[in-house]
């Protein structure tokens, strides 16, 4: 989804003609910028534009599902059940999480999505504007490629053809970027021989793999010690969750980020290794509206 909107997507979103929405732009009712003679409207400010201009009575919004949606961590995992928070969990990929976000049907989800500037922060503001959501940094993790103990010969992205490589779910972020990697060495999933299924979650990928159901998978660093394998880094993320703020601020959510604060869980995220939690607690972004 682009950050920006063209002149016939904004006319298409607010139903109008393009000549009105050229009007709206030239009486600067409308956030837009201009590049090389062309208009363009910044989508996460349009959308705050518009919540901003609602009117009428403020009805009151049904309770959020206490539900942390979106990426497997194992670390994060860990520390939802330690906590005593009463969270529940639903993974399914970063972008299945902005989804269940959305539509309130999750009160958090954690993501990792690789951006041109970043993580998260574009993709969660294309998909809820200025809504009031927090997103708060976990951890730095390595990613790169998993190897079962029996594997050889692979070193990089360039050595995938035809190997046995397990994937994961297209909702998932790393999918996703995996995807990119292979199209930059000149590859396709054709040119892989890859499992029938995907691997929901992280741990599910390298259990597969400690099992030598296949060969590689794009996976986390931290995993493979714990079940023997080999790894070969590529590349480094954030790992954040994205909460709506009146969760924040609710007693399952501050027993969660109390817990990710303590001493317990700096020491359980050494033990895993390949996670650096020097900016754990960083608020990369803060919706206006709400």
């Amino acid at each position: 989804m682009s950050e920006y909107l063209t002149t016939k997507e904004l006319a298409d979103l607010l139903r109008i003609g393009e000549r009105k929405a050229y009007d709206l732009a030239s009486s600067g009712e409308v956030p837009c910028v201009r590049a090389m003679g062309k208009l363009l409207f910044p989508r996460a400010e349009v959308i705050a534009w518009l919540n901003a201009s609602r009117s009428g009575p403020q009805v009151a919004e049904p309770p959020l599902p206490p539900i942390v949606a979106g990426s497997h961590d194992p670390l994060l995992d860990w520390a939802l059940r330690e906590s005593g928070s009463g969270l529940a969990t639903y993974y399914d990929g970063s972008f299945d999480g902005l989804d269940r976000l959305k539509d309130r049907s999750a009160q958090a989800a954690a993501l990792h999505i690789h951006e041109d500037n970043g993580f998260n922060t574009q993709s969660l503001r294309a998909n809820l504007g200025e809504a009031p959501v927090v997103l708060y940094e976990i951890a730095q993790r390595q990613r790169g490629l998993l190897l079962s103990p029996k594997a050889t010969g692979i070193s990089g992205f360039s050595d995938l053809k035809g190997r046995r490589v397990i994937l994961r779910q297209d909702s998932a972020a790393s999918q996703r970027l995996f995807d990119t990697q292979l199209e930059a060495h000149g590859l396709t999933r054709d040119d892989l021989d890859t499992l029938p299924t995907a691997a929901r979650t992280e741990e599910e990928l390298a259990i597969a793999l400690h099992d030598s159901k296949a060969e590689v998978g794009f996976g986390l660093g931290a995993l493979a010690g714990l079940y023997d394998l080999n790894f070969v880094p590529t590349h480094s993320e954030r790992l954040d969750l994205a909460i709506w703020r009146r969760a924040y601020f609710e007693d399952p959510m501050l027993k969660l980020l109390g817990f990710l604060q303590s001493e317990r869980f700096s020491i359980r995220a050494a033990e895993f290794s390949g996670y650096d939690l020097s900016g754990l607690g960083t608020i990369h972004h803060n919706g206006a509206s709400g």
